[in-house]
Parts: C-alpha cells; structure tokens; sequence
C-alpha cells in the first residue's frame, strides 16, 4: 500500500472547497494522537531524567504548506522561558502524571484574541488568560521561579541539584 506525501495531500487540500467543519471538530481530529505522543516522551524521558520534568510541545506550520502544522514533542530538566506555539505539561514522577503548565498560540492568534478580549468566545477565555500571563511577563516570571532563579538576574537562588548540573553542563 502507498501513501500520499504530505505535499500532495496539503495541495490537494487548497485546491478543494472548504469543508463545513468546525474548528472544534477539526481541533479534536488534529489532537488524535497528541495524547499518544505525550505518553511517548514522558517514557522516552522517564528514562533519561530520574526526578520530574517537563514536556514541551512546539508547533510549526509548514512554510510551503499552509495548512500543514506539526507538533515537536521533547522532554527538559528546566521549565522552558515561555514563547509562540508553545504548549508546556511538568511531569511529577510520584503522580505519574503530565500536569499542564500553560499553552501560548501563534503570535498572530495571539494579538488577535488579545486585541478581541472583549469579544472572546466563553471556550477561549482560559487561552486569552495564557495569552496575558505571556504578554505581562507573569509566565516568564514563573518559569524563572521553578528553575530557581532570580527575579532579575540568570543568577541561580539555590543550589542546583546533581542532574540539573548534568544537563547544563557544568
């Protein structure tokens, strides 16, 4: 059996009539194997990482495929300074759980929705509120807070433990 390329099927999909969908329908057919993938990273990095850890989830559209995104899913020591398309779980090893920290939209979907505040949907009002946390530094300033940093300094508060001296190097 062959498969169609991604190309192929994305150019055939301009070339069709848009389809009467709904984004949230089209939202639930994307996410069909987000969980799986998760799951996948969380075992990949059980393995490398003894303690908790995160999991970042990128977006990247296709630049010659405009109707192509593809999620990176990778696993870190340190939570990641917050950014565009970005989706971020900390993983706690006695729960065995991915708990979800924050996703941030595109940068244009997110001037939007900060821009329509008033006029947001009640179902995006909890993306609008990531959108502003971003946007006001309070992500930023919470991401430095659980890697122990200082407020306005890349200088450590804490010591940092043996694995985290392992991943960064020193």
């Amino acid at each position: 059996m062959t498969r169609e390329t991604v190309g192929k099927v994305a150019s055939d999909l301009l070339v069709k009539a848009p389809e009467t969908k709904s984004p949230i329908e089209q939202m639930r057919e994307n996410l069909t194997d987000y969980e799986k993938n998760i799951w996948e990273c969380v075992d990949r990095c059980k393995k490398d990482f003894p303690g908790d850890f995160y999991i970042v989830v990128i977006t990247k559209n296709e630049r010659l495929m405009p109707n192509v995104f593809r999620n990176f899913f990778y696993g870190r020591l340190s939570c990641p300074t917050p950014d565009y398309d970005q989706t971020v779980y900390k993983f706690k090893r006695k729960d065995n759980a991915p708990i979800f920290m924050w996703v941030i939209p595109s940068r244009d979907a997110s001037f939007h929705l900060k821009d329509n505040a008033l006029y947001v949907a009640p179902e995006e009002r909890e993306l609008l509120k990531y959108v502003l946390a971003f946007e006001d530094g309070t992500l930023f300033k919470l991401a430095k807070e659980l890697n122990g940093e200082k407020e306005e300094s890349v200088e450590l508060e804490e010591p940092i433990g043996k694995y985290a001296r392992i991943a960064l190097g020193k």
